[in-house]
This record gives C-alpha cells, structure tokens and sequence, in this order.
C-alpha cells in the first residue's frame, strides 16, 4: 500500500491544452500502471485522471453479474465516458485534456493537481479554494470517517 498517489502539486495547462503532469505523480503512475489513462470528469467542478487498469478495474464492474444493465451503473458508465478520453502520457509526461473538459472544470493557466489514492484530481486553483473554504472539515465529518474506518489495530 506504499504506492499511494497522495498529496498535491501544481502544475499548468498550456495553450494546446496539455497538461504536465506533475513528475511525483507521473512517476508512479507510469511506474505502476503504464503510460495510459483515463481522463474524465464525475461532477464537472474537477477532472479526474485514471490510470488506465485502475479505470478498467472500476468500469469493469459490468462484467461481473451484468451490472451494466442496472440503470444507475448504465448511466454513470455513459456519464463518464461521453466526457471521457483515453489519453497516452506523452515522453514529456503531458496528457492533452479535451476543450470540452477543460471548459467544464473551467481549468485555464495555473491549476492544481491533487493525489487521491489511486487518481488524480485537477482543479482550478481558484474554485478548490472557495469550495475548501464554504465546507470546512466539522467534527461531524470526522465521526462519518471513523465510523468507517476498520476496528482495531491500524498497522
């Protein structure tokens, strides 16, 4: 589990559209899971970008017990891949983000790429900081998450 994409980095969006993806990132990601990934957006607000076999692992959903046909898994499948691209991080470590996604994320110049585990999330600068402010971290929120946490020694 000493492989986590965690943290966060800036980075920047040039004027065809790529992104370099910040070197603690890009050398993980192609370390562990290869130069592909997915790039879509679940919210609009940000992009998330997949390597590629954790974005296979999680559409793969479908393949087990027919999933796919249940609506709600149906139209988060088309949600996600009507937005989404597969890309190929380039020998530079730029993927290129479609028009339509950067606008959607309103993501321009200067951006913000966040680690979450097993993903990356790219933000415009601006609008993390105005959502991190309006919905600060309550105690409430700190029991949802330990409520969720494994009983037990943590190791």
């Amino acid at each position: 589990m000493g492989n986590l994409l965690i943290g966060s980095a800036p980075a920047r969006i040039d004027t065809a559209g790529r992104i370099k993806i910040p070197e603690k990132f890009r050398t993980l990601i192609e370390k562990e899971y290869g130069s592909e990934v997915f790039i879509t957006s679940l919210t609009d607000e940000a992009l998330q970008l997949y390597p590629l076999p954790v974005w296979e692992k999680i559409s793969g959903m479908s393949i087990n017990g027919f999933l796919h046909l249940r609506p709600e898994v149906r139209h988060f499948l088309i949600r996600v891949n009507r937005k989404g691209t597969r890309c190929q991080i380039d020998s530079k470590g730029r993927v290129l983000i479609s028009q339509h996604l950067r606008q959607l994320a309103q993501l321009k110049d200067e951006v913000e790429v966040i680690g979450l585990n097993d993903h990356l999330e790219i933000w415009n600068r601006e609008r993390l900081d105005e959502i991190l402010e309006k919905r600060p971290l309550t105690d409430s929120d700190f029991k949802i998450l330990a409520d969720l946490l494994p009983r037990g020694k943590i190791e």
